[in-house]
């Protein structure tokens, strides 16, 4: 799976959805221009210690992003679609875009890509969900479909929990 931030302005949010993909072995594709320098101590305080760990691509821009990915199965979350994301079916080397926290993705890009357009529901006044938890949603159902490959499905409970009685319940 990739993620794509398209002018992602907010480095909290592009940190911890860094966090996320680490934890899925998703990658995650910045398309400039930033709001932010990598280098920011919001975004490596946001990822934690993981981002070290993460597979990040950067593109000058979206052309630059479709020259080096031809023939990518893009997805478009948008609140502007009319498909929900549950009704599609990802592909396992499929690219989710995301677009800039204050406007989203350009119209002229989703006019182009209208059939691969996803929407997360909510409420008519509702202007949308924060971009790290719309990744995390769209992303996971993503997963889902494929069964949560090679990801960890079962928890453990240390020595101590088990001692104190807490596995019980689980």
């Amino acid at each position: 799976m990739n993620i794509v931030l398209l002018e992602p302005e907010i480095p909290e949010n592009t940190g911890n959805i860094g966090r996320t993909c680490v934890a899925t072995g998703t990658g995650l594709h910045l398309i400039e221009p930033l709001g932010f320098k990598l280098s920011e101590r919001a975004i490596r305080r946001a990822g934690l210690d993981y981002w070290k760990d993460l597979d990040v691509t950067d593109y000058l821009d979206y052309e630059d992003f479709l020259e080096k990915n031809p023939g990518a199965k893009i997805y478009y979350a948008t609140t502007k679609a009319p498909q929900i994301y549950t009704d599609v079916a990802f592909e396992e080397d499929c690219f989710i875009m995301f677009g800039k926290e204050s406007a989203g993705i350009p119209e002229e890009i989703l006019l182009k890509n209208q059939s691969r357009c996803i929407r997360i529901p909510m409420l008519g006044d509702t202007r949308s969900l924060n971009l790290s938890n719309s990744v995390a949603i769209v992303l996971y159902e993503a997963l889902r479909q494929h069964d949560f490959a090679h990801l960890r499905r079962r928890g453990e409970l240390t020595k101590y929990q088990w001692a104190a009685g807490t596995g019980d319940e689980i």
